[in-house]
């Protein structure tokens, strides 16, 4: 029996005999009896075994080591200690799988850093036991929204040579003897390779999306996407997920309506689901976690484009490390100001066309396009996202002003020949997401096998 199945229905189970598979968290001795904190992983919460030298197998019981895969027989039943509710009273156990006095991951206070370092053995750990449970959850959650809305789950390739993000942005794929690539007139022979031409591991699914989008009207894509970008910051990892939907007869001010509606659907959904795990983390890792939220649940998303943006950073009286400008990015600093401005999650419309991406749709004023980025309290940028540019000739104009290489979208482009429509999507970085339902800092601890530059382990 699993331990979640156990617990969910006490009362059918109480005062009677099961048997239990798990692994032993924690091991406290006395002379005559004993506990040990139990977990099968179906659930946070450990279950207290207890047992005393009336118990079959004492002396043998009182020797299991922590990290033992075990299995127990024996009532459950309520406990006469403080500190839990219920305990499980041995008759027997026999152990399954032995671990050493060594076992790296005991039970005290660990650094996320070690735990890094055995990332195979810290799912084990209570922090990471409620930091994957809610990736789990948030994922469900992510599949829930969309598909109760009638959207349709795309799988977007992983190998591609369409280029979304840009070559510098991408892994190549080839098959290639790197030590004997071949070569013609000083340059690599791809008609040599697999395909036959240049191929990336993807960066986005966003543009065979947009081709799903012009046939479902509503798609969504969720995946691993993949980024060469050589930093090592607390938010960026070479691997991670992304959640790309796409919607047909849709402009910037709806997709901005879908955005809020779905974040507020998630953190609403982890707030029911995960209770027990948000309440270690409020407690252990962000104080507040909890408050913050159930305030974003009911918060007012502010819409403001990016020009008054910069104008109000302007006006602030603060000194700013990077000075803010009219036609350019903002820093982190100026993310972090602007929601405590507002007091609540931001909506930046309307970003100068020169620092965004190619297929998004130029304004009428020609100098900005119809992109938007949201900025949540504490966490800065957590999506962004455009509507695409539908007219045919403007997009190849757009295209020729940025020099992007026509031939490997050439079938992107005839999507705007061929029954065009209105349409916008957005991008939501899965791990962003986590480390603001969790409160964890660093986006390496809520990957289960992080991927970052210099680190490739496991």
């Amino acid at each position: 029996m699993y331990l979640k199945e156990l617990m969910k229905d006490v009362e059918k189970y109480l005062d009677s005999e099961v048997t239990l598979h798990g692994w032993v968290r924690n091991h406290r001795r006395q002379k005559d009896f004993g506990f040990i904190a139990f977990s099968d992983g179906t659930q946070f919460q450990t279950l207290q075994l207890v047992y005393d030298q009336e118990t079959d197998g004492f002396l043998e019981i009182s020797s299991i080591r922590v990290g033992a895969c075990i299995e127990v027989v024996g009532i459950l039943q309520k406990s006469i200690g403080s500190g839990q509710e219920y305990e499980f009273k041995i008759h027997s156990c026999k152990i399954l799988g032995d671990c050493p006095e060594d076992y790296p991951l005991q039970p005290k206070q660990h650094s996320n850093e070690f735990l890094r370092s055995i990332a195979y053995l810290r799912p084990r750990a209570n922090l990471f036991q409620a930091v994957f449970r809610i990736r789990s959850l948030a994922a469900m959650a992510i599949h829930t929204y969309f598909q109760e809305r009638g959207y349709v789950y795309a799988h977007t390739p992983l190998i591609t040579t369409a280029d979304c993000e840009g070559e510098d942005q991408m892994f190549k794929v080839t098959t290639f003897d790197m030590e004997h690539v071949p070569m013609t007139d000083g340059r690599v022979d791809y008609s040599k390779d697999l395909f036959r031409k240049p191929a990336f591991i993807t960066g986005s699914g966003q543009l065979q999306g947009e081709a799903f989008a012009t046939a479902f009207s509503r798609i969504y894509t969720f995946g691993p996407t993949f980024r060469t970008e050589n930093s090592n910051t607390k938010t960026h990892a070479n691997e991670f997920w992304m959640i790309e939907p796409e919607i047909a007869f849709c402009d910037l001010e709806g997709v901005m309506d879908i955005q809020e509606d779905m974040l507020k659907f998630i953190v609403t959904y982890i707030l029911k689901h995960a209770h027990d795990e948000l309440v270690f983390l409020d407690k252990f890792v962000e104080k507040g976690l909890l408050d913050k939220l159930n305030r974003l649940v009911s918060s007012t998303f502010t819409r403001i484009s990016h020009e008054e943006v910069i104008t109000i950073l302007k006006n602030a009286e603060k000194k700013w490390e990077f000075e803010p400008a009219y036609g350019e990015d903002i820093a982190k600093e100026h993310e972090k100001f602007i929601t405590e401005y507002f007091d609540g999650p931001v909506f930046i419309t309307d970003w100068p066309k020169d620092i965004k991406a190619w297929y998004m749709k130029v304004n009428e004023d020609g100098k900005t396009v119809a992109a938007v980025d949201l900025e949540i309290p504490g966490v800065g940028e957590l999506m962004g996202g455009s509507q695409r540019e539908e007219d045919y000739d403007k997009l190849m104009k757009r295209i020729d002003e940025m020099n992007v290489d026509k031939e490997s979208i050439d079938w992107y482009c005839n999507l705007r020949k061929f029954g065009t429509c209105v349409h916008s999507g957005f991008g939501l970085g899965f791990e962003r997401l986590l480390i603001y339902l969790t409160g964890v800092e660093n986006i390496r601890d809520v990957i289960p096998f992080p991927r970052t530059p210099g680190s490739c382990e496991f």
